[in-house]
């Protein structure tokens, strides 16, 4: 059957019609853009116990959380009461029922040592570490790079500012090696269990934004991120928040009720809120509540905080 010259025409207007117009029909509703994602809220165990105090119980911290309207509950690793089977599936069981996810297990290591026996200890305890995240079903471990130890109390630590010099004949640079070959040999562990291991901003070789993004670009891993701690920071916390922020996969946020326990700060959240927002974080924001009040006024005040600056 012969085509028409016409119907031809015809045909070539349509086709140049599609591609200039819309595909809709000005008679359709316009469909709304993707809907952003809530950054959903946690706490961590933390902000109940700060070991000066009493000790308050994890299973306790995951019924306040529920009850108070968390999505999750971040674990300080030093707060377990054991490492049993039996206690990790009592963690995992409570969380479920409580519809609450385990998000971070926080532990403390240290990479920061000439000595290479020092290290492997410390390797072998993030090994350990990730395990135990696995077994609760827990998708990502906090690291520390580890410090100098060269001031010996961590108080004394803060008073400095987190700075300390190294050791005599080392320098920096050994311990950002230390640090990197250290994690680069926990990744194999952790890929293999499903777990992320994430570098906070935490005193120490961290304490600068810089030297803790030497270690993050050394490792190229998608098993590897940066957990972002609101309070860790010497001078302006927001200019280093938002160097960190495009390389977040979780972020700790620190608050201070009744007085820090070493230092307090007075933190704009809609601001370090909008930062985050720049950069589409969506993960999970972990409260951090490291004031002296007590935690049952000072962590619903502190969620509200979050609630108000992460809703706008």
């Amino acid at each position: 059957m012969k085509t028409s010259r016409r119907a031809i025409l015809m045909g070539g207007m349509c086709a140049t019609a599609s591609a200039l117009c819309p595909a809709t029909s000005p008679h359709q509703t316009p469909q709304p853009a993707p809907a952003r994602r809530n950054i959903r809220l946690g706490v961590s165990t933390y902000s109940y116990w700060h070991f000066k105090t009493e000790k308050y119980p994890i299973e306790k911290v995951i019924d306040d959380a529920a009850r108070l309207g968390f999505d999750g509950v971040e674990i300080l690793h030093r707060q377990m009461a054991e490492e049993s089977q039996a206690y990790l599936n009592k963690l995992k069981r409570a969380a479920f029922v409580n519809g609450l996810d385990l998000m971070m297990l926080s532990i403390h290591q240290d990479f920061i040592s000439p000595d290479q026996a020092e290290r492997r200890k410390h390797i072998e305890h993030t090994k350990r570490c990730i395990d135990l995240a696995h077994q609760m079903g827990i998708p990502c471990v906090r690291l520390n790079s580890g410090r100098w130890k060269t001031i010996k109390s961590f108080d004394d630590l803060m008073k400095a500012k987190g700075i300390e010099p190294p050791l005599p004949g080392y320098t920096k640079d050994d311990a950002i090696k230390w640090c990197v070959d250290s994690i680069a040999e926990c990744l194999p562990a952790a890929e293999k269990a499903g777990v992320m291991l994430a570098l906070e901003n935490h005193w120490g070789l961290t304490t600068y934004p810089d030297d803790l993004l030497r270690i993050f670009k050394a490792i190229e891993s998608p098993w590897f991120g940066i957990n972002l701690d609101t309070g860790n920071f010497v001078g302006d916390p927001y200019p280093q928040f938002e160097k960190l922020a495009p390389y977040a996969n979780i972020v700790q946020a620190k608050t201070y009720f009744g007085g820090g326990e070493w230092y307090t700060l007075d933190l704009d959240y809609p601001r370090l809120a909008a930062i985050l927002r720049r950069v589409n974080f969506s993960g999970y924001v972990s409260l951090e509540m490291e004031g002296k009040e007590t935690p049952s006024s000072a962590v619903p005040k502190s969620l509200k905080v979050l609630r108000d600056a992460f809703a706008a």
